[in-house]
C-alpha cells in the first residue's frame, strides 16, 4: 500500500519471506509522521490503498497538490522533483543535498535563471518553490549551485558596507563596530539608507546616466539635482516589495555597460522583457556588491537573519539528541604518560623536545602515509605506479580540479559561487602545458597563481619557486589550507559542481 500525503510519499513494501515493512521516504519522514499522529484517517484497503483525511479533502486544498519542478546542475543536466506546494528553497536545497549524496555545509542555493533576459539571482531560504516558478518563462530556470556569499555579510559586514556608502556612518564621528553596524541596518525602527553614484540605463533607450542614488526601506531613489535628499528632487525608480534583485549575466555585452560592474531590479508581476528592465550600473565590485546585498536586506529584514540562524539552531538542537552518552575517560596508565615523540630518521633515535617540531614531524608522516595509500590503489603492475606518473593525475577526480578551463572561464565559476576570502579552484595551465594555476578570492579581486613543476630527483609541485615543494596538487591544497604561506589568505572554500 502506499500513502501520499503533502509532505512527503511513504511506500510499504511487504516481503514474501519476510514479516517486515520497508519504508522509503522522498523527504523530511518526520512531517509526515507528526502529520499522521495528529489527523483521524483511515486506509482504503486496494492494492493500492491510500489515506482519507476525515477532517479535510487533500484534493481540495492546494497546499497538499504536488508540483513538477526541473532542477539543473552547471553541467546541464536536469532532475525532475515533485514537491509540495508550500516548500520552500531551503527544503529543496536539502532534498537535492540528500538525493545527491552531497555534504551538507549550508551554502547550498537553489538560483532563477532566464537565460534570454541574461539575468539569475539566488532564491532566499524561505521564498516558496512554486509561487517563483509561476512567475518564470517557459525557457526559464532553476540550478543548484553552491553560493559561499549568501550570509557572509552577517559574518563580516564592514566589507559589504563600506562606510563612504552608509548615510548612518557618514552621520557619526569615528569607526561603527560591526555589530552596531548590523544592528541599525536590520532594526525595524532605525531608517537606513546606502548612498552613491550609479549609472543607469534610461527605459527605452541605449544611453546611460550617472545619477547620485538613494537605498531605502522605501524603495530606490535618484536625485534629479546633484546629491540633493530634499523629496522634491527624489524620483523613485524601483519598489523593493514589487520587485527583486539580479546580476547580469554575461556582463557588457547585451547591454554595452560603461563598466562590467551591472545588476538588474526586475519587477515581480508579469513576465518583464528585455525593454522593461531596470539596467543599473556600478564604478567597483565593493559598491556593486553593497547595493545587492542591502536590497535584500531592506526587503526582508529579520527575516534573512532567521535563516542564516536556522542551520547553527537545528546543528545544536540536533546535538541533543544525537550525541552519545560519553563515559569518563579510562585513567592513563604511567607508561602512556610518559610517552614522548620521537624521531627515527637518523642513525639512531632521539627525544623531539619541540612541540612545534612534533606537530611538523607527524603531518609530514601523514602525508606520506596518503601517498603510499594512493599508489597502493592505483597498484604495483599499473603503469601509473612511478611516482611522477601517479602525481601527475591523481589530482583529476578532486572537486577543486576543473581541468582544461580558460581564466574567464574561472572568473565566471568565482563570481557565481560567492566572491568571499579563501575560495579558490585549480586549473591546467594555457601557457605552460605542464604547470597549473590556482584561482583565489581575496577581498572580493580574483588572483592568479602559477604552479610550477620542479624536478629533484623526481617531479614535485611549488607556488614559491621550490621554497616549498609537494609530490601532487592534493598534498600542495591541504598544506595551503592550513597554511597562508605565499598566498594572502588560506585556501578555505573549494569551487564545486555537483551531477544531479
Amino acid at each position: 500500500a502506499a500513502v501520499i500525503t503533502g509532505a512527503c510519499r511513504i511506500r510499504y513494501i511487504a516481503h514474501p519471506k519476510h514479516d517486515m515493512i520497508d519504508v522509503e521516504h522522498d523527504w523530511l519522514l518526520s512531517r509526515c509522521l507528526f502529520g499522521l499522529c495528529n489527523q483521524k484517517c483511515h486506509v482504503v484497503k486496494s492494492s493500492v490503498g491510500h489515506i482519507d483525511f476525515n477532517n479535510q479533502k487533500t484534493t481540495n486544498n492546494k497546499k497538499y497538490l504536488h508540483n513538477i519542478v526541473n532542477i539543473f546542475s552547471e553541467d546541464g543536466m536536469g532532475k525532475v522533483v515533485e514537491i509540495p506546494a508550500d516548500m520552500t528553497a531551503r527544503d529543496l536545497c536539502q532534498l537535492l543535498v540528500y538525493k545527491s549524496h552531497c555534504v551538507d555545509d549550508n551554502s547550498w542555493a537553489l538560483v532563477e535563471h532566464h537565460p534570454l533576459l541574461g539575468l539569475e539571482r539566488c532564491l532566499e531560504d524561505h521564498e516558496l518553490v512554486v509561487q517563483v516558478q509561476a512567475s518564470m518563462n517557459s525557457e526559464s530556470r532553476f540550478l543548484f549551485r553552491k553560493n559561499y556569499a549568501k550570509y557572509e555579510f552577517f559574518r563580516n559586514p564592514t566589507t559589504f558596507f563600506p562606510e563612504h556608502m552608509v548615510a548612518w556612518c557618514q552621520e557619526t564621528n569615528g569607526t561603527i563596530p560591526p555589530s552596531l553596524l548590523l544592528q541599525n541596518l536590520l532594526a525595524a525602527s532605525s531608517y537606513p539608507e546606502i548612498q552613491g553614484h550609479l549609472y543607469v540605463k534610461e527605459v527605452g533607450r541605449k544611453s546611460w546616466k550617472k545619477l547620485y542614488m538613494f537605498l531605502r526601506r522605501s524603495g530606490l531613489y535618484c536625485s534629479t539635482k546633484g546629491t540633493s535628499k530634499e523629496p522634491r528632487h527624489l524620483q523613485l525608480l524601483a519598489d523593493l516589495e514589487d520587485s527583486n534583485i539580479f546580476t547580469v549575466v554575461p556582463a557588457k555585452k547585451q547591454h554595452a555597460t560603461p563598466t562590467e560592474y551591472e545588476f538588474c531590479i526586475k519587477a515581480n508581476k508579469g513576465r518583464a522583457e528585455l525593454k522593461e528592465l531596470r539596467i543599473l550600473c556600478a564604478e567597483d565590485e565593493q559598491s556593486r556588491t553593497c547595493w545587492m546585498t542591502a536590497f535584500r536586506l531592506f526587503k526582508y529584514g529579520i527575516i534573512l537573519y532567521q535563516n542564516y540562524k536556522i542551520p547553527q539552531q537545528r546543528k545544536t538542537l540536533l546535538s541533543h539528541f544525537s550525541a552519545p552518552v560519553v563515559s569518563p575517560p579510562p585513567q592513563r596508565s604511567v607508561s602512556e604518560n610518559s610517552l614522548v615523540a620521537m624521531d627515527f630518521s637518523g642513525r639512531i633515535g632521539r627525544v623531539i623536545k619541540n612541540p612545534l617540531e612534533a606537530q611538523s614531524a607527524a603531518m609530514e608522516e601523514g602525508h606520506a602515509w596518503r601517498r603510499s595509500q594512493r599508489l597502493n590503489v592505483l597498484g604495483c603492475h599499473s603503469p601509473l605506479h612511478h611516482s611522477s606518473l601517479s602525481s601527475a593525475v591523481i589530482h583529476v577526480a578532486q572537486l577543486w580540479f576543473h581541468g582544461r578551463i580558460t581564466r574567464e572561464e574561472s572568473h565566471r565559476i568565482i563570481h557565481q559561487q560567492g566572491q568571499v576570502d579563501g575560495l579558490f579552484l585549480l586549473r591546467v595551465s594555457q601557457s605552460n602545458p605542464k604547470a597549473f594555476v590556482l584561482t583565489l578570492c581575496h577581498h572580493q579581486k580574483i588572483k592568479h597563481f602559477q604552479i610550477l613543476p620542479v624536478e629533484d630527483g623526481q617531479i614535485f609541485f611549488s607556488l614559491d619557486d621550490g621554497s616549498t615543494k609537494f609530490t601532487d596538487l592534493i598534498q600542495l591544497v591541504e598544506f595551503y589550507q592550513l597554511n597562508k604561506g605565499v598566498l594572502p589568505c588560506k585556501l578555505r572554500h573549494p569551487c564545486t559542481f555537483v551531477a544531479l
